[in-house]
């Protein structure tokens, strides 16, 4: 807040001391410096064309050719062991594994030359953010998330809805997190801690609500089998009621640790004081919490829509996640994650992805989109489904296992003012490299901001209070709304 030969310097946040000079004065009249900043982070104005997104990230990366991009008349050697059958779309054929997928393709669109450079895992960070990792230490895997990394899309919606409920009078603010992750955190199965789905730099108070299920043994895989309701216990872990612990005395130990934590309050200058008091605060309004727990109890839904979606983690996942929207989410991540450090990262064959991987991902995908409608929110719901990768055209084994391939693979998109039954863009003929309009992530997260409404010029700010646009680069994919 200086002035340094009569110039104006901006602040952290972006602003003059003129503009922090008027807003003072402005209060009188109605206006405070809390709705100017409010008002600068949300940016440039942009209709939002959904209220809420469905995140289907299938990790690992499923094969291009397998799925959206067949290619019937590439050589023996590349076309891979399926065949290819008609959808409702003119000139997209779908994988012989996914026909309840391939009667809805008039409900989405599918977008086929995904692209980039990250040619391994690590593009998870690249896919649930925008940007592209940063450097840092990453442990021994080297795969690990750190406090560098940007926010997930989640984060910042969520960052961005805190922002807007400072304005808010208190009956009007939100009373569910805007970001949650479905079934676990990306990587926690399989023992890592991946990037690209926590705020990052952001602060972790603005990191998904996420819950934990937990797999038998080392070698059990609940994507691949049907899960008993006592495995799908979707709670938030650590944030348990258990049936001997009311609500008054829930209160009174928070009571305990009001007095416990008297000593710190002399630190809440410290941001990670700040942060650390805001996530404790955050887990109390959980636990205490009826319409949480309710959200969170998957057994309210009958027996023949559970069916429908599937018993398997990823089938009931999906569901859980519909639930989380409908209870106020605005941002559900539902993970396929890889337990046996495979799954659709199919190096050593296609066996699972014929038995498992497809016709999970055909039951569960298509009985979102069918379910969503039915209830009147596909038009509100943005649902985007990919991998961070594709599959080489070429295979790695006889038994069709496909490596890494980051430069061609597909998105599918639906609802929240996507068009359905179009394709975008075309790859060449082996599906190894676009062909015509290459998507960048940058493209596809300012797709994603885009149908939120929110402009790529808002500006979040840093652990330093700095202000940063949410996007670096990209354009919405504007083509593939309605």
């Amino acid at each position: 807040m200086l002035t340094i030969k009569g110039e104006p310097r901006r602040l952290c946040n972006g602003l003059t001391r003129r503009d922090v000079l008027r807003a003072g004065g402005a209060g009188l009249l109605g206006t405070s410096l809390t709705k100017l900043l409010a008002a600068e982070a949300v940016g440039g104005v942009v209709r939002p064309r959904a209220k809420s997104v469905m995140f289907l990230f299938l990790f690992g990366g499923p094969s291009q050719l397998e799925t959206f991009d067949m290619k019937p008349n590439a050589p023996t050697g590349i076309r891979g062991p399926y065949q290819p059958i008609a959808s409702r779309t003119p000139g997209l054929l779908v994988c012989e594994h996914l026909p309840k997928l391939a009667a809805l393709s008039d409900k989405y669109a599918v977008v086929r030359t995904l692209t980039h450079d990250q040619n391994d895992h690590n593009a998870c960070h690249y896919i649930q953010t925008g940007h592209p990792m940063p450097p840092a230490e990453r442990g021994p895997a080297r795969v690990n998330a750190t406090e560098k990394d940007w926010p997930a899309f989640g984060s910042v919606v969520e960052y961005l809805d805190r922002r807007a409920d400072a304005v808010r009078a208190a009956d009007e603010r939100r009373d569910f997190p805007s970001y949650v992750y479905l079934p676990n955190p990306l990587g926690h199965i399989q023992g890592y801690d991946r990037s690209g789905q926590y705020a990052g730099w952001l602060g972790r108070t603005y990191n998904a609500l996420a819950t934990k299920v937990n797999k038998r043994d080392q070698q059990d895989n609940p994507y691949f089998r049907d899960c008993t309701d006592a495995e799908l216990d979707f709670r938030v872990e650590g944030c348990e009621v258990h049936a001997d612990l009311t609500l008054d005395r829930t209160v009174g130990r928070v009571g305990l640790l009001d007095q416990f934590d008297t000593a710190r309050r002399e630190l809440d200058r410290s941001r990670r004081v700040q942060e650390y008091n805001r996530i404790r605060a955050r887990a109390v309004d959980l636990v205490t919490s009826e319409k949480m727990r309710a959200a969170f109890d998957i057994q309210r839904e009958s027996p023949a829509l559970r069916d429908r979606y599937g018993r398997h983690l990823f089938g009931q996942s999906v569901l859980m996640g519909r639930r989380m929207l409908e209870a106020g989410a605005r941002f559900v991540t539902v993970l396929w994650d890889a337990p046996d450090g495979y799954s659709w990262d199919s190096h050593r064959n296609s066996d699972d992805v014929r038995k498992h991987l497809l016709p999970g991902l055909d039951q569960a995908f298509s009985a979102l989109i069918d379910d969503l409608s039915d209830r009147g929110l596909l038009d509100e719901t943005l649902v985007v489904c990919l991998g961070e990768i594709g599959r080489t055209p070429k295979p790695d084994t006889a038994q069709w296992g496909r490596g890494h391939w980051s430069h061609c693979f597909p998105a599918v998109l639906a609802g929240g003012g996507i068009r359905g039954g179009i394709t975008y863009g075309r790859s060449d003929k082996d599906a190894a490299y676009p062909a015509d309009h290459p998507v960048t992530p940058e493209n596809l997260a300012a797709t994603v901001f885009h149908a939120l409404g929110i402009s790529p010029d808002t500006r979040i700010h840093d652990s330093l209070g700095r202000p940063v646009p949410v996007m670096d680069g990209g354009q919405p994919l504007v083509e593939l709304f309605g």
